[in-house]
């Protein structure tokens, strides 16, 4: 299975503006933001990250309901988690 996982952007690279570091659970990474370019990310926003893309801007509230919802259904959650640590994007 597959999810789409809640970070907080924590900076945009200022040498890469299509990439951001995000917060996932305490486990930071960078992401690339290119598909919203749009939608002015910035530090603070929460996003919902698949595969190391943010596909869509979601609010805080959003996020933590999806945090909570993905802690509660187990290994799913946790093979998720274990994609985004061993993730690298140069």
């Amino acid at each position: 299975m597959c999810l789409g996982i809640p970070g907080e952007v924590v900076e945009i690279l200022a040498d890469r503006p299509d990439l951001a570091k995000v917060d996932v659970s305490g486990v930071r990474r960078a992401i690339n933001i290119g598909l919203l370019v749009e939608e002015d990310v910035r530090p603070g926003d929460w996003v919902l990250i698949h595969v190391g893309f943010a596909l869509s801007k979601i609010d805080e509230s959003e996020a933590r309901a999806a945090l909570e919802f993905l802690e509660d259904i187990g290994k799913a959650y946790q093979d998720e988690m274990a994609a985004l640590r061993d993730s690298h994007i140069d």
